[in-house]
């Protein structure tokens, strides 16, 4: 393999992405405060990850403090929540895209706890569930809404930098429409210590499956998934595999076969990624980490492995599936949703063809396309 540059941003280009991005709240900067966010580019020097890790982590420690005294003087919850959200959401920055370094690991901690603080205050209980997984322990949030009697439950993950603490807004959505919602990591992030290339992956969403339909206050006969991004080809897999047990399958801006291809990877590791705040070359680090490689010639040798088709699994019968994706995606091909259409049951799509990667696209609400994912999970769930 020859080697191919890799582009990366400047320190400058990182900062004023940064703001462009807090500005018109675009993933990570969604929740953040204009005047936090530009007090620490102030005070960033670097691009070392464990720089980045501790400024990041001092605001949001800050926030964590303000929470903890809140709480202690009785304030009211609301107030206290928002002060905790605050303090996972900068730490949350601070490990982002993944806790690679010893200062990112030590952000993720942080992430962690003030999450599960700011939990407390939820309007809609969020229950920490642990389950047993071949010796290994496997955690996930699950949220029912209030007044549903058996809901149906909708198992969802995100990718590589998108762990379930960031799935609170989704699950929001699909709260609204009467449906519970089951959030964990995918292999190899996050709490989740089973990485992407073990051959035991695809059984841990399995167990999870199992888990739900023995649940008395849930319909364990209505479940449905939905994968974003590198997390995506779990969906479409348990599509297949899982097929009896599924009402439906979202595959949210993923890889189904070209993209575990070397002409795929190579140009998406050098030169695309173009959603990527530091470049390609933190989508190669953070997706290396989920599925335990070191180099890019190590993945790019692994990849080919997970392909869908070579798996002999696209003409099997699947449960419904949704294809989501920007045709212009440049971390996952649009060309893997064609794929999946042209063989096996039926499936739906929803194309883009001005969108990027998850099919985001300039001008759009940012919640548009969850809208349209949770309605279609609705439909399949209570028909």
């Amino acid at each position: 393999m020859p080697d191919m540059p890799v582009k990366e941003r400047t320190l400058d280009e990182v900062k004023q992405e940064v703001l462009r991005r807090t500005e018109k709240r675009i993933n990570p900067f969604g929740h953040v405060r204009r005047e936090d966010v530009e007090k620490i580019m102030a005070s960033l020097t670097s691009l070392d990850r464990d720089h980045w890790a501790e400024r990041w982590c001092r605001v949001g420690l800050e926030y964590e403090a303000k929470g903890d005294d809140l709480a202690r003087r009785g304030a009211d919850a609301r107030q206290v929540g928002e002060a905790y959200y605050h303090a996972f959401d900068y730490c949350r920055i601070g490990r982002y895209p993944c806790a690679s370094t010893p200062g990112k690991k030590h952000a993720y901690r942080h992430s962690l706890r003030a999450f599960r603080k700011a939990a407390r205050s939820f309007e809609l209980p969020l229950e920490i569930v642990e389950i047993s997984f071949k010796g290994r322990k496997l955690t996930g949030y699950l949220q029912v809404p209030a007044g549903q009697t058996r809901p149906p439950v909708v198992f969802h993950w995100g990718g590589v930098d998108g762990w379930k603490e960031d799935r609170q807004r989704a699950s929001a959505t699909l709260h609204r429409l009467g449906l519970a919602t089951l959030v964990v990591d995918m292999p190899g992030t996050g709490e989740n210590a089973v990485l992407y290339s073990d051959p035991d992956a695809a059984g841990t969403y399995s167990a999870w499956i199992s888990y739900l339909a023995n649940r008395s206050d849930l319909d364990g006969g209505r479940i449905a998934v939905w994968g974003g991004s590198f997390g995506a080809y779990w969906a479409a897999r348990l599509a297949f595999v899982e097929a009896k047990r599924l009402r439906g399958a979202v595959f949210h801006g993923g890889n189904a076969h070209y993209g575990f291809q070397e002409q795929w990877l190579t140009r998406a590791f050098t030169q695309g990624s173009s959603t990527y705040l530091f470049g390609p070359g933190s989508l190669l680090e953070a997706r290396g980490q989920a599925m335990g490689t070191k180099t890019m010639e190590e993945f790019i040798r692994i990849a080919p492995r997970f392909s869908l088709r070579d798996l002999g699994l696209l003409d099997e019968p699947s449960a419904a599936i949704l294809g989501v994706n920007g045709k212009l995606d440049d971390q996952a091909p649009i060309e893997d949703i064609y794929l999946l259409m042209e063989h096996g049951s039926p499936k739906c799509a929803r194309i883009y063809p001005r969108g990027g990667h998850m099919g985001r696209t300039p001008g759009m609400p940012e919640d548009e396309i969850t809208a349209m994912i949770a309605e279609w999970l609705k439909e399949r769930l209570l028909r």
